[in-house]
């Protein structure tokens, strides 16, 4: 192997060391070599590690304690305050990654909102959540049921009408005067008779001039001339006073009307013409022009349907100008009229939309600035301080930066002393931002990013030791094992390198992962290696861009795949058959990915990458496969049964199996019995229907399909039929799905031995499974059912080594120590993974100890934070009940 690795390979280069067009040189379509005068700085350049960024994240220390101190307060909290705390709720499952969640309190902080703008905000910010998910509403839709928040809010349904109602003594008064029954306004030339007792009747003013003691009240004829009102709009008035309504009143003379209605007082003329124009907002431009005569007029009603435009426009609006400047130099009444209370919610909307498309913008910046401006308490404070602070460092504003992190840090966040570590060491300071970092080690419970926030400001020894004890404390973090991978790389360690960086693609499919694996096999000439990492990127990433963002994956996929034997349509179907068999996931993402560059049915192959994806627990981008498969479909029963796959996965599984159903009524095939077999089970709650879902996939194995997916159907039937008690059956489908290779039927072969209690040859079973899966944590998880005490608890180890993320392990541990009296370990080994995985399961079991222990307070904080992840887990509700009755 060649030598390409410098001492300070694994420090961040100088952004301009790189050039990759020098390196990316194309004749007649092939990748040049490297000179070996250029080899070692060009392979550096490609394989090194930039340092972590500072995240414009809310990360409390313990998330656990915030989770738990917000469940109490919407316990207790008014109406009017619980949209806020789920907002705040979204911001702890933000920090820690969570779309799942994140979505789910959003959702919560929409059904709670106490205003029509906090609905329309939420609602929006939902929206902008599932972008690529449209399609599911429309298919809802067509089902005959949609998700709500999709919808616009009719905004006039929100505001009562009846805001002000003249009383009738009120109208009656006259002080004994004899009035005309009519009035003449005149208006220039012009003369509108209007009754009297129906004008007055709009407003206080006009009771009194008409009604009451002002001379106009015995006059036929009022001048209205220097009024501002038109004849027209004199007529409209006089046709609502009769009738109560504005019909076909153009937008020009509602605006005339609402502003001579406000000057008099006639409230409700003036509620009727915002509702009127609030129905006429349909475009940017519009809600544009009536969000100025809105605020002016002070029309909540109108400003919530201009609102309600813009923020559903959201990104696309936010590159006018004119909208960003709405927003941002507004003062706090006017934005009072734009959203009511909700202004604090919209600039976190804002400005999140803005960092995600352009993190340093100046857009960015102004609306984290208003952020600040409108953050009511600590918390809000601290993550708007925060979040402008990681702004000014990308625009290297460091002396504003460093005072926002200040800020951040003394209001209690104590991720943002991250931020004036980095601060310091961009400053030239080389032990001030170790100090800090170890202040903070030192000070509470030591976090994973701690120790990998020190690991920048060390070297050699010290600095690996730390990035260990990071992996250790949260195998989640990406940057140790990127950092490790490179570091032994430069030591010419390739099988260590690419150990590292595997350790966590095994669990984890990060991106920049793959790009520097990618890199290592392109500096080891290993093209094949190469061409499936990046065919892998983009498949997860079709836009994804290398070199810090400056060479697009599929140019250098072009590039690649010269070096690599082209494969016909029947190669790459053997070669997926192979590696769906040994359960090589990523293997198989770049098998498909290749065969959709071919002229195979693309529609099939979007399918099988949805189904991939899901196993890799990217939904995602399974759901995006799913939806071309959908466009590719070459039949009509074959996009139904694509459309039912979308609504399944979306949790909608009656409407799923409809589509099956359909799409059965037009040609009966495996996929659409394989769907319907799926929806029925998960969608009845009748135990009974077991025998229906057997029927259904018998009636999918006589249907034409591959063996990939005919394994999986069996192996499904087998499961089923142990449900039922028929062991028999079960093995038989096992066997047969064994012979097609479809290896995970090892599984269920074991369970059928288990069962027939034959431990030893369940034990074989998963071993098998084991030897021949490349991803195979679950499997070790498995075969610790199956072992003695010693092997169950190497296995879990190995489970955990290989996928940290699974709890089960953990779980099993715990109880093992709590069996033991050893109740301060087993509590602290399900904090283990508690740190950095918010786990209902594992909450319930912590509190569930610490019950058992007599530390009540312990057990309801957990028993809060569980049911922040899931509010409606019947187990968790008992256990808080029991709990919460015992609190002092």
């Amino acid at each position: 192997m060649r030598t390409f690795f410098t001492a300070e390979s694994c420090k961040e280069a100088h952004p301009n060391a790189l050039n990759p067009q020098s390196w990316l040189q194309v004749e007649r379509g092939k990748l040049s070599k490297l000179s070996s005068k250029s080899s070692s700085s060009s392979i550096e350049s490609l394989i090194k590690v930039p340092q972590p960024p500072i995240l414009p994240f809310f990360k409390p220390v313990d998330y656990v304690k915030v989770l738990a101190q917000i469940h109490e307060e919407l316990e207790l909290c008014s109406p009017q305050e619980q949209s806020n705390l789920f907002l705040l709720q979204y911001q702890v499952f933000r920090g820690m990654r969570d779309v799942k969640l994140m979505r789910r309190s959003l959702r919560s902080a929409w059904q709670r909102a106490n205003t029509v703008h906090e609905k329309i905000i939420f609602g929006a910010w939902l929206k902008y959540e599932k972008q690529g998910e449209e399609l599911v509403a429309q298919l809802l839709t067509a089902s005959g049921k949609c998700e709500r928040e999709f919808e616009p809010i009719d905004v006039e349904s929100h505001i009562s009408f009846d805001k002000v109602i003249i009383s009738q003594d009120r109208v009656s008064m006259n002080d004994g005067n004899q009035t005309p029954q009519y009035v003449i306004f005149t208006i220039g030339d012009e003369k509108i008779v209007c009754d009297r007792q129906k004008i007055s009747e709009l407003s206080a003013p006009f009771h009194a001039m008409l009604k009451g003691c002002f001379r106009e009240s015995l006059s036929e004829t009022v001048d209205l001339s220097e009024n501002n009102i038109s004849p027209s709009g004199m007529r409209a008035i006089n046709y609502f006073s009769l009738t109560g309504s504005l019909l076909d009143v153009p937008q020009n003379l509602l605006v005339e009307i609402s502003v001579f209605a406000n000057k008099y007082c006639c409230e409700r003329l003036k509620l009727a013409c915002d509702r009127k124009l609030a129905s006429l907002v349909s475009s940017r431009e519009d809600a544009l022009e009536l969000m100025e005569y809105a605020v002016d007029q002070n029309s909540s009603v109108l400003g919530a349907s201009c609102l309600q435009v813009l923020l559903r426009d959201i990104p696309n609006c936010l590159s006018d100008k004119r909208v960003v400047e709405l927003f941002i130099h507004a003062n706090r009444k006017e934005l009072e009229v734009m959203v009511g209370p909700g202004i604090f919610a919209l600039f976190c909307f804002l400005s999140e939309v803005s960092m995600n498309l352009s993190s340093s913008s100046d857009t960015t910046a102004h609306f984290l600035e208003r952020l600040v401006d409108f953050a009511e308490n600590d918390i809000q404070r601290m993550l708007a301080f925060h979040e402008l602070g990681c702004v000014r460092l990308s625009r290297k504003e460091y002396d504003e930066a460093y005072g926002l992190f200040e800020r951040a840090a003394n209001a209690g966040h104590i991720y943002s002393v991250a931020g004036l570590a980095r601060l310091d060491s961009i400053k030239g300071e080389k032990l001030l931002p170790y100090q800090k970092i170890s202040s903070v080690i030192c000070s509470g419970t030591p976090l994973g990013w701690m120790y990998q926030e020190r690991s920048l400001y060390c070297d050699g020894d010290v600095r690996w030791k730390d990035l260990e004890k990071a992996t250790e404390l949260d195998p989640t973090l990406v940057y140790p094992y990127m950092y490790r991978s490179a570091t032994l790389m430069r030591t010419e360690n390739v099988e260590g390198a690419l150990s590292e960086i595997n350790r966590i693609l095994g669990f984890k499919l990060s991106l920049e992962c793959l790009e520097l694996r990618f890199f290592i096999y392109l500096a080891l000439e290993d093209y094949k290696a190469a061409l499936r990492d990046v065919q892998a990127i983009l498949t997860l990433c079709p836009s994804y861009k290398m070199f810090e963002g400056r060479v697009a994956a599929s140019q250098l996929c072009t590039l690649v795949r010269e070096h690599v034997e082209h494969w016909t349509t029947a190669d790459c179907w053997a070669r997926l058959y192979d590696c769906w068999s040994a359960v090589d996931d990523i293997e198989s993402l770049s098998v498909i990915y290749q065969m959709l560059e071919s002229d195979a049915p693309k529609g099939v192959l979007y399918f099988r990458q949805s189904l991939l994806l899901l196993r890799l627990s990217c939904p995602e981008a399974a759901m995006r496969s799913l939806q071309l498969a959908w466009e590719q479909a070459s039949s009509e029963h074959e996009r139904l049964v694509y459309e039912g796959w979308i609504l399944y996965d979306s949790g909608h599984y009656e409407e799923g199996l409809q589509k099956a159903e359909e799409s059965i009524a037009i040609k009966r095939s495996f996929e659409a019995y394989f769907l319907k077999a799926y929806a029925l089970a998960d969608s009845s709650v009748d135990s009974s229907c077991s025998s229906t879902v057997i029927s259904l996939l018998e009636d999918a194995l006589k249907c034409p399909s591959d063996n990939l997916r005919k394994g999986q159907a069996l192996n499904n039937l087998g499961s089923v039929y142990v449900d039922c008690g028929k062991l028999d059956a079960a093995e038989e489908c096992y066997v047969k799905a064994l012979k097609i290779q479809h290896t995970r039927a090892h599984q269920g072969l074991a369970r059928v031995h288990f069962l027939r209690n034959d431990k030893a040859a369940a034990l074989k079973e998963m071993t098998n499974l084991i030897e021949r899966a490349r991803n195979n944590a679950s499997a070790y998880e498995k075969r610790s059912e199956y072992g003695d005490r010693e092997l169950t608890k190497a296995d879990l180890e190995m489970v955990t080594r290989l996928d940290p993320l699974r709890v089960y392990p953990y779980r099993y541990r715990a109880a093992v120590l709590m069996d033991n009296h050893k109740e301060e370990e087993a509590i602290a080994e399900l904090s283990r993974a508690i740190a950095f995985k918010a786990d209902l399961h594992l909450l319930h079991l912590r509190a569930a100890f610490h019950e058992h222990k007599g530390d009540v307070l312990s057990a309801l904080r957990d028993c809060r934070a569980a049911l922040s992840v899931d509010p409606n887990h019947q187990k968790m509700l008992e256990l808080h009940y029991r709990v919460n009755s015992h609190e002092p």
